[in-house]
């Protein structure tokens, strides 16, 4: 059984293609560039190496451009996309709406779509991917969405609720959300393997990286995590402010006369260690 790992973000696509009869990665590689020039890597379990320029207008031609690569030329690993079982697609955000892993269907992806304000740089692309898919693979071969957001459902209100009017919660889901949820997932069930249980245990767990968060887990459910309602909230990260008093950002605004895009391109791009 062959299983394509698909991770899309703002202007590249991930992927790895896993036999899982022996936990082996076959091929891995990363469009990159999207909506620009583009760029495709591509290595193989036996040491192969492809890379080469070709323009992505969008996510939907970059994924047309990792099939061919995995079946076709000096990359290829498969015979056709028919050896392939099924898809995995991470998904950045999927509100309050889905706390587990779930079957794509098209209102699956339609829900995906919907909740872009969430997640505008990714979820569009996330969708965008899983439409491209469905006209490679049909709708036979089940996909499944793995969403960021799902595992951090277990935290109880006093854990995701903001100070702020109770209306806007009501109006616009404005709560803590928390990411990197298929990590923090992994790594606390991963410690459950390795003691036995997972039962009775509080655990911190740490996502590292330009973008990073913390949770704690209590009994392998989460009861706390550092990341709010976007990614840009927690501690401070490679480009990304972290929590500050929210008074610096209107601060800020008023001084350098900034627009609401801008200044989340500062907090989000020019901040952090980096700033």
């Amino acid at each position: 059984m062959k299983v394509l790992v698909i991770n899309a973000g703002s202007s590249s696509l991930k992927y790895q293609l896993i036999d899982m009869e022996n936990e082996s990665v076959l091929a891995k590689g990363n469009c990159e560039r999207i909506g620009v020039d583009g760029l495709i890597t591509h290595k193989t379990s036996d040491g192969r190496a492809v890379s080469h320029n070709t323009p992505f207008p969008t996510h939907k031609e970059a994924f047309m451009e990792v099939v061919k690569i995995l079946t076709e030329g000096e990359g290829k690993v498969i015979d056709s996309v028919k050896e392939i079982s099924a898809v995995g697609h991470r998904v950045l955000h999927g509100s309050e709406v889905y706390k587990t892993s779930t079957l794509v269907t098209d209102k699956v992806i339609e829900d995906i779509f919907s909740f872009s304000e969430l997640g505008p740089l990714h979820n569009p692309p996330q969708a965008t991917a899983m439409k491209a898919c469905q006209e490679v693979f049909g709708k036979e071969t089940p996909m499944v969405a793995i969403f960021d957001t799902s595992f951090h459902q277990t935290m109880p209100p006093k854990a995701y609720m903001f100070g702020v009017p109770y209306e806007y919660y009501e109006k616009y889901s404005i709560r803590r959300y928390g990411f990197h949820g298929t990590s923090h997932r992994f790594v606390s069930g991963r410690y459950g393997q390795l003691h036995g249980s997972i039962e009775g245990t509080r655990i911190i767990t740490c996502h590292l990286g330009n973008g990073s968060s913390i949770s704690a887990i209590k009994d392998g459910k989460v009861v706390d995590t550092s990341m709010g309602f976007t990614p840009l909230d927690g501690f401070i990260m490679g480009t990304r402010s972290g929590g500050i008093d929210p008074s610096v950002v209107t601060y800020i605004m008023n001084k350098e006369g900034l627009t609401p895009d801008q200044m989340s391109d500062l907090m989000n791009k020019k901040s952090g260690f980096l700033g």
